[in-house]
């Protein structure tokens, strides 16, 4: 590559001008690709990069300094360090995913669940209506107490209340 091609990419890109990015995909592209190549073996994933790559060559274009490094180091670099970048990434994805057979969600034993709160839906039938709805949102549809205040359009405070009455009512039927 020519010095004044260099230099005229550096002008552009310094200067934010489009033509900058498709002279430098033009003369740089084959060789960035064979860097990132080296990397990352799929080629539609080392495609991928290399968009990136040059994404983040125009967003740093102004911080480009020629004292520092020759354009196609710098190049070098950005797309280098995008492939290794990217092959983190998709190690840390594959190691966060969920692995079903491992889990032990679904071995709860009988002995560990609390036979005497099996029967609480029974014991709550007893309880005044109002008190029923607000325990029924809070703990078997999960909702906040912000979120069962919105949804039965019941204030806050009187949220608050009702379940403190509720609870206190169970209690009585499991602790008499």
């Amino acid at each position: 590559m020519s010095n004044t091609l260099e230099n005229t990419i550096i002008t552009l890109l310094k200067n934010n001008d489009k033509k900058a990015i498709s002279l430098l995909y033009e003369n740089y592209s084959g060789a960035l690709l064979g860097v990132i190549k080296k990397v990352i073996k799929d080629d539609d994933t080392a495609q991928d990069v290399l968009q990136e790559s040059f994404v983040k060559v125009w967003k740093k274009g102004k911080s480009y300094d020629p004292e520092k490094a020759k354009l196609f180091t710098w190049l070098y670099r950005i797309a280098y360090n995008s492939a290794i970048d990217k092959v983190r990434s998709l190690n840390n994805k594959m190691t966060k995913e969920v692995q079903i057979e491992e889990s032990n969600v679904y071995k709860l034993t009988t002995s560990s669940l609390n036979q005497d709160t099996l029967d609480i839906k029974k014991h709550m039938s007893s309880l005044d209506f109002k008190y029923q709805v607000v325990l029924n949102a809070l703990f078997f549809e999960g909702m906040t107490q912000q979120e069962a205040s919105d949804e039965l359009e019941i204030p806050l405070g009187t949220i608050k209340s009702r379940l403190k009455i509720g609870l206190r009512e169970l209690k009585k039927i499991y602790n008499p």
